[in-house]
């Protein structure tokens, strides 16, 4: 019997056995691999479509109104870098110098931590402030110094983590002091690159803003990072600070102009009292400011060990401490983001009213918490403090840098950041002393911000005719 031509052709396409379950296997493999794919090409379109889109929106906010022209993005970009480095250093430190072990029962190391804090800002004020007043002309390289110390300085960390070397705390405040050096020079650098359409309140705004999305985006990097051990968290934070040392001394060449600078005499002569008398606006906006930031240190402190002894009905397990704990925190977070974001987009901000506000929201929102204590009064209790804080300070530091001379603004900031930091530990200090009874440690802070805000009221300046005294001239001195 013979077989017609279909019969051959369905003998031909019929698969046989093992190998054309192999084949049609192979075939499926196929397709899916081509489908994964272009599945994943598309995937790395959208995703690199989208940042490129964030990095463009970045970019074009930095250099907005004139920020590009004046070479203000640049600062903008390094500031961005600072608060990276920064970050991956403190989480570095975290577990290795300062917090590890700072539990309830160890106040005391809690303590040593608080005054270990201080240590940078007396350094800083009466050696670095006057000795970067008298190298204006060399900003650029003064930055430029910050972030190299802190590279090298974060190599030698990392070294001394992995040998648990007694190098690990000279390093560790070495980092620190080069920190604020760097806060204090940055300032002073600010004005001189200030464009036309801009105030120095939405300037120092938009620099907190870079640095507060610079912080963002490095701390989950560091954090893979110290995965793998603190000390290449700090490595990594050493390669930020290399890259940031080059790019302060690309800083436009005008950071380090000296001209228009006014020459301050610190020998008795026209005035009669010894020095520069602090302006008085200067002076009350920093008065103004211990109150947000001595409440500050207050609650970090007291929220710490209260929440941890003393939960909320319902919130007693540890899990559920923590949340309570990362809600008062995300709170005060989220009040700093807002309060950074507001001061860089409004378009006019008062600083003298501004720093009033802040101080009248704190004693507010401390009474809502003294009488109505709960979740939503500590939420609110976080955010209302951290937006106080960021909206104080980028008011205070655009009044010193309006109101001071150019050639000491340096150790203006100097001086200006050890008094807020004191106002800091004092409060901790306070926080860490009070009972852990909710209604008494808020009523007792509550006490304290309002007696002091009724002295920084009724010590207000005032011109002619007992009007208040503005905060800066109608016209900014600026310096071309």
């Amino acid at each position: 019997m013979t077989s017609g031509p279909d019969h051959d052709e369905a003998r031909t396409e019929r698969p046989r056995g093992g190998q054309g379950v192999g084949q049609g296997v192979g075939r499926g493999l196929g397709t899916g691999a081509r489908a994964t794919a272009r599945g994943a090409r598309g995937a790395a379109r959208v995703t690199g479509r989208a940042g490129r889109y964030a990095v463009a929106q970045a970019r074009r906010a930095a250099g907005a109104q004139g920020a590009e022209q004046s070479g203000l993005n640049r600062l903008i970009y390094l500031h961005a870098a600072n608060a990276a480095g920064d970050a991956a250093v403190a989480i570095s430190l975290a577990t290795t110098v300062f917090f590890a072990g700072a539990t309830s029962e160890a106040r005391g190391q809690v303590a040593l931590f608080l005054g270990l804090t201080m240590l940078p800002f007396a350094i800083v004020a009466p050696l670095i402030g006057p000795f970067l007043d008298k190298f204006s002309h060399g900003r650029r390289w003064a930055i430029g110094a910050t972030f190299a110390i802190r590279g090298f300085l974060c190599w030698v960390l990392a070294g001394a983590v992995a040998a648990d070397s007694a190098l690990l705390y000279p390093a560790a405040l070495g980092v620190l002091v080069a920190s604020k050096a760097y806060g204090v020079t940055r300032a002073a650098a600010i004005p001189r690159l200030l464009p036309d359409d801009l105030t120095l309140v939405k300037a120092n705004g938009r620099v907190s803003l870079a640095g507060l999305v610079g912080g963002g985006i490095s701390a989950p990097l560091a954090g893979a990072a110290a995965y793998f051990g603190a000390s290449w968290s700090l490595r990594y934070a050493f390669l930020v600070f290399v890259v940031g040392t080059v790019a302060a001394i690309l800083l436009p060449a005008k950071v380090d102009s000296t001209a228009g600078e006014q020459q301050v005499s610190l020998r008795p002569g026209e005035n009669d009292r010894k020095g520069t008398q602090i302006p008085p606006q200067v002076a009350y906006a920093l008065r103004a400011n211990l109150g947000p930031r001595w409440l500050s240190g207050f609650l970090t402190m007291y929220m710490a060990f209260l929440l941890r002894d003393h939960p909320l009905p319902g919130w007693e397990t540890e899990t559920k401490q923590a949340a309570l704990v990362g809600i008062v925190i995300g709170g005060a977070a989220t009040g700093n983001a807002i309060g950074i974001f507001a001061a860089s987009v409004l378009k006019k901000i008062n600083p003298a009213v501004t720093v009033t506000f802040a101080l009248l929201a704190d004693v507010g929102i401390v009474l809502v918490g003294t009488l109505f204590y709960g979740l939503l009064a500590l939420a609110g209790l976080g955010l209302v403090a951290g937006l106080a804080q960021s909206l104080a300070k980028v008011s205070l530091d655009s009044t010193i840098q309006s109101g001071v001379p150019v050639r000491v603004q340096a150790s203006a900031f100097a001086r200006s950041d050890t008094t807020l930091q004191l106002a800091w530990v004092v409060g901790g200090f306070v926080g860490i002393a009070l009972p852990q009874v909710p209604r008494l440690g808020l009523g007792v802070a509550l006490a304290v911000l309002a007696a002091w805000t009724l002295f920084v009221l009724s010590s207000r300046p005032r011109g002619r005719g007992g009007r208040p005294v503005g905060p800066t001239p109608a016209k900014e001195p600026r310096v071309v």
